[in-house]
């Protein structure tokens, strides 16, 4: 089969477009042929190594680096090491082709999601795997999965725009059900124009929250299609704009510099909620603005139980809408990848393999 081989850290050159085996599948796996796969930060980061500790600064500065290390870095991956050489790809949208003689026959041929973050040792431990992060992923024409991550959906959605689904709504809806998004409460989402952004935009409005949403000026209009209620142009003074103590949420995937005034505009007793850093690793913490507020800070890797089975919902009820800004073919994935990280777009990439 064709697929995209990550060799290992560096530049686009590391990104093989080329023939592999097809994968075999084992007790309790079923095999997908992938329709359409998503493009996400975290497949970028982790060809550049970005989760070492030994990186400071954001994702688009590292990339644009001139002369990227080659040397693996130990701690690069989500859990430590990646196994280079590998096929990344954390969003899948397929059908299933081939099941395990454990599986039940009821599989095939169903159009399905894959979940991309699973609990090995069940939903009572933290620990967590992600597909294309840990294991071979969906940037191919095929891959095998536990069945148990696989979820049959019914929906008049194009492939493509179900690819685009995954890794950011399902971040952005573990990290609402984590804070506990209430009605009529409010929700500042910052990087709203990009895939977990945006998702969150909608997956908050749906639960009856106000939201407010940090894009690009160009971007603003776009941000209140999906439902946003306010716009904070991005480079903003966050608490100047808002004010102190005017918002119950903050959902933010950028960190960096303005990671102090969204502390600042959070309530006392306000959540503080993040499963990334695309604008940089490092932020300032005043602890006593921590501590005197009682602000409840949450990381969010590991998806709970429910997450998933939400999303599907949510699609099979159409209750949420894709934002998809464009697809390429698979092999164009290092086209795909340069002008994601130009940030011009709105939404989700998505990589199309050729059958």
């Amino acid at each position: 089969m064709k697929a995209v081989l990550t060799t290992g850290n560096g530049g686009y050159d590391k990104l093989e477009y080329r023939d592999v085996p097809t994968p075999v599948v084992g007790a309790g796996e079923v095999l997908i042929q992938v329709l359409a796969a998503g493009v996400n930060n975290t497949e970028i980061n982790t060809r550049l190594g970005w989760y070492s500790q030994s990186v400071t600064m954001g994702t688009n500065a590292v990339a644009n680096i001139d002369e990227l290390t080659e040397v693996q870095k130990p701690d690069g991956g989500w859990n430590v090491a990646t196994p280079f050489p590998f096929i990344q790809g954390t969003d899948c949208c397929g059908t299933v082709v081939g099941i395990a003689q454990d599986v039940a026959s009821s599989f095939l041929g169903n159009r399905v999601l894959v979940r991309p973050c699973m609990r090995p040792d069940g939903f009572g431990s933290m620990r967590n795997i992600w597909m294309g992060s840990d294991f071979d992923g969906a940037f191919a024409q095929f891959v095998k999965v536990p069945a148990s991550e696989v979820f049959v959906i019914n929906s008049n959605w194009s492939d493509i725009e179900l690819g685009s689904i995954p890794c950011s709504y399902g971040s952005a809806e573990n990290m609402l059900h984590r804070a506990k998004v209430c009605a009529n409460e409010h929700v500042l989402v910052a990087g709203a124009s990009g895939g977990v952004g945006s998702a969150a935009v909608q997956l908050a409005k749906l639960r009856g929250a106000m939201v407010t949403a940090i894009v690009g000026a160009d971007k603003a209009q776009h941000a209140i299609k999906i439902g946003a209620d306010r716009i904070v142009e991005r480079g903003t003074d966050i608490a100047t704009f808002l004010g102190q103590e005017t918002v119950d949420v903050v959902v933010d995937n950028v960190g960096g510099k303005d990671f102090e005034s969204m502390l600042q505009v959070l309530r006392r007793g306000g959540r503080y909620v993040s499963s990334g850093a695309i604008g940089g690793p490092i932020v300032n913490l005043d602890l006593r603005t921590f501590y005197l507020k009682d602000l409840i800070l949450i990381g969010c890797t590991a998806w709970d139980e429910s997450v998933f089975e939400n999303l599907v919902s949510y699609i099979e009820k159409n209750q949420i809408k894709p934002v998809v800004a464009k697809s390429f073919a698979l092999r164009d994935i290092a086209q795909a990848q340069c002008e994601f990280l130009e940030k011009i777009h709105f939404g989700k990439f998505v990589l199309v393999p050729e059958h």
